[in-house]
């Protein structure tokens, strides 16, 4: 079966590999809109098994809770699609994992579900690493369509491990 991802994704996982791989470290995956693509697209990659970690799909506030360690009080004060529910994911991640870096993702990936405040192609991001900062970034893609949402937070999720990869 051919690879569901296009040969640059597979180029740039592949790289990602490579270089978390050359200074032994570890990647978790917290995803919410995307569904496991980040997580699918890195293992796809042969010998990601020494880098990547594990992968969290924590769709439900339920999950993001109990794999997590989001607190319940912080999804009602700000919705499972805000930064601080995505700074969260991701520290949950590094705290639930072996992974030195975690990156999160939670939003909204249509075509329903937005709201004035909290569009549809709102998505939060948070890029955690062991002993640093956590990194958090918004970005509003609009309305692509559901698939075109979730392929941008992809994108956007492999920059922000490119970012920390060095």
């Amino acid at each position: 079966m051919p690879s569901p991802f296009d040969a640059a994704l597979l180029d740039r996982a592949a790289a990602l590999i490579k270089a978390y791989g050359a200074r032994g470290e570890m990647v978790a995956t917290a995803e919410s809109c995307t569904g496991g693509l980040v997580s699918a697209l890195l293992t796809a990659i042969a010998g990601s098994s020494a880098v990547v970690d594990r992968g969290f799909v924590t769709y439900s506030n339920e999950a993001k809770q109990a794999m997590l360690g989001v607190p319940e009080a912080l999804l009602t004060a700000h919705g499972a699609v805000s930064e601080p529910v995505a700074r969260a994911m991701a520290e949950g991640a590094l705290a639930h994992s072996r992974a030195h870096v975690a990156v999160a993702i939670t939003g909204i990936a249509g075509p329903g579900g937005g709201t004035a405040d909290k569009p549809v192609g709102l998505v939060h991001f948070a890029c955690a690493r062991r002993g640093g900062e956590t990194l958090a970034i918004e970005k509003r893609f609009g309305d692509l369509g559901r698939a075109e949402v979730r392929r941008a937070a992809l994108l956007c999720a492999l920059d922000l491990f490119e970012a920390r990869s060095g």
